[in-house]
């Protein structure tokens, strides 16, 4: 059995090695939708491309909810599998995933049904709309492929092991990169291609890590698992509700800065959708970081060792800070070589936007990498309502002041760029401070 227990051995070691399969995890999981927007941004157009785009902030705004509440049972399974606590795990799998499995159908069904009112909500331009309903069409029928993944990488990941739900996701995006180039570029299926290149890959991934759960012997649910348990309910949604408040309020936020994006007009809707993809990608491993030192921290407080803790916050502090300091260097040098990767040379205005917008957010990952951190963190030892408040702090100044500085003619779309590391740094220093008195 694959696994790493927290609660003992070297600090540094053990959340590098658990972390590595995440972050390498992330970077293929972004690549179901970078691909997406490289293949349409090449060779179906500037529309196409910006469509693309804004389709993908909506599904990661839906996608966030049950991420939210899968991660969120990850750390419930954590804290059981610290306090070796087997039995109560294996009931509290059997009810998270009956009651996260109907949400997911609930919200699928909504979204289908409006789906129109969403596409008005974010004030797509009138020649981007069919392309968006298109790809929207499609993309929405893989919410219940990203539902089983996410659920079997968070019980997976919470009992220490963080390469099989790695193994699934290379394999389902290499599958997704091959089914891209297939269906847009040879079979000229155009946007709604992309989007089944998708959904397949998403379905491959989410069922092959279900099915191979079932087959792991510590997850068998026997008979008298099987059961409803009105406390263990309860007890798992103060976590699961919270963090999935908190990924929802996060992205709501974004979604919301996608519509002011949007306003700006094609150009810089397709120069967005190109730089929020390098952007994920740079700081992906920031937030699988995060991740994983929410699993360490959850072990050890399942366990009683706070002395541990403190030791790992230290430990993972200056990993952060390595980390983040090595993506901004790069991102900010090779903005617009990186651009180039998703929209023809020819593009002049789409790339000089793009770069300007990853020189501003490069400079400034050390943010984002302390905030997934301390969401970390506070998510581990039952404080999921604090994540939500850093994340109001963050994502309301960045609305905020997205909103009001882009209204100034010679500020304009910068407004926009300039308030999201202005919301991190005020979400850290409340994080901080209150976490420093928690652990000292």
């Amino acid at each position: 059995m694959r696994h790493i227990d927290f609660t003992s051995g070297p600090v540094g070691r053990k959340i590098l090695l658990f972390s590595l399969p995440l972050m390498v995890g992330n970077v293929f999981q972004q690549l179901y939708n970078v691909v997406d927007t490289l293949v349409v941004g090449k060779f179906l157009g500037e529309a196409p491309l910006a469509a693309v785009g804004s389709a993908y902030t909506l599904m990661i705004f839906l996608t966030s909810i049950l991420i939210g509440l899968t991660m969120g049972a990850g750390v419930y399974f954590s804290l059981c599998f610290g306090r070796k606590n087997f039995d109560r795990m294996k009931q509290a799998v059997f009810i998270s995933f009956l009651s996260i499995g109907l949400l997911t159908v609930i919200m699928n069904g909504a979204a289908y049904l409006l789906l129109d009112e969403l596409i008005s909500f974010m004030q797509v331009p009138f020649e981007v709309i069919p392309y968006i309903r298109d790809y929207l069409w499609w993309i929405l029928t893989g919410l219940l492929a990203v539902f089983l993944y996410n659920f079997g990488a968070a019980l997976l990941r919470a009992v220490g092991d963080s390469v099989t739900p790695l193994l699934f996701l290379i394999l389902s995006s290499l599958m997704n990169v091959a089914l891209d180039i297939l269906f847009v570029v040879y079979l000229d299926f155009g946007v709604s291609g992309a989007a089944e290149a998708t959904v397949i890959s998403q379905y491959a991934s989410g069922a092959g890590i279900f099915i191979y759960c079932l087959f792991r012997r510590e997850f068998h649910i026997s008979g008298k698992d099987r059961v409803w348990s009105r406390e263990i309910f309860w007890d798992m949604s103060k976590l699961s509700l919270l963090t999935s408040l908190q990924q929802s309020i996060m992205n709501f936020g974004i979604l919301l800065v996608q519509g002011l994006v949007n306003s700006f007009g094609t150009t810089v809707m397709a120069a967005f959708a190109a730089g929020v993809k390098i952007d994920t990608i740079a700081y992906s491993p920031l937030q699988d970081f995060g991740n994983a030192f929410s699993t360490y921290v959850a072990q050890n407080w399942g366990a009683g060792k706070k002395a541990r803790i403190r030791q790992g916050v230290i430990t993972a502090g200056k990993m952060i800070f390595l980390f983040s300091i090595l993506a901004s260097c790069l991102v900010s040098l090779l903005a617009p070589t990186l651009m180039g990767f998703f929209v023809p040379e020819t593009a002049e205005e789409v790339i000089a936007v793009g770069a300007h917008y990853l020189r501003i957010e490069g400079s400034c990952y050390l943010g984002i990498g302390i905030l997934f951190m301390l969401y970390g963190f506070y998510r581990a030892i039952k404080r999921a309502g604090t994540s939500v408040i850093l994340t109001i702090l963050s994502l309301g100044t960045r609305v905020v002041l997205a909103y009001f500085l882009s209204s100034f003619p010679e500020i304009g779309v910068t407004g926009i760029w300039i308030s999201i590391p202005i919301g991190w740094a005020l979400a850290d220093m409340y994080g901080i401070i209150k976490g420093y008195k928690l652990v000292r």
